[in-house]
């Protein structure tokens, strides 16, 4: 049975720093539902009960910026795959904090930062949701992938700049924000 609760508690909290995945769903008036995987240890924060932030990483679309700048609905989802069943879901309002933005060193300091860090998500909650997660398979995490994280550390920062700043539309012609600079990882960006 589905529970709902005005903000987060102690017991969410900790439900949501245990799981290595999540999954967020964003849409605009018009045009496609995007669902996206993610991952990353730490990629992840709780600044309260009633806000939360995931860093962003460069990819193929930008589609949850858009969503977001059009619309600012976003929901969140949890899943526990391992022996305890819960699924935990974020419901809220969400904006993108690009590197060029005034508040981008208060919120990056929050995170360690990975390459090709493009944005900072930041939700606002409305509600949060629990269910059962019976119907949830169980599985093992085996490792992270550092695909991704490779390509950006092997890229060249000007012709990382030029690329993502040409991605300024999703997939259905809304705009969106590109990131102004290269963010090489770590720590490096938060105080830039």
């Amino acid at each position: 049975m589905a529970e709902f609760f005005d903000a987060l508690t102690d017991k969410h909290i900790a439900f949501i720093e245990a799981q290595p995945v999540f999954f967020t769903a964003t849409a605009a008036a018009e045009g496609r539902i995007n669902l996206s995987p993610k991952g990353y240890a730490d990629s992840f924060k709780i600044f309260s009960e009633r806000r939360v932030a995931y860093l962003d990483l460069g990819g193929s679309g930008n589609e949850t910026h858009a969503h977001l700048a059009a619309d600012g609905r976003i929901t969140i989802m949890f899943c526990a795959f391992d022996r305890s069943a819960l699924i935990l879901r974020l419901y809220g309002r969400g904006r993108a904090v690009l590197p060029q933005d005034a508040e981008w060193q208060e919120v990056a300091r929050a995170f360690t930062l990975l390459p090709g860090t493009r944005q900072i998500f930041v939700i606002d909650i409305d509600s949060v949701q629990t269910s059962c997660g019976w119907g949830v398979p169980r599985m093992e995490l085996v490792e992270e992938r550092g695909t991704l994280q490779k390509y950006h550390r092997q890229a060249d920062p000007a012709e990382w700049t030029e690329k993502f700043k040409a991605r300024n539309r999703s997939i259905d012609g809304l705009p969106t924000r590109p990131t102004d600079r290269y963010i090489a990882g770590e720590t490096e960006g938060a105080d830039a």
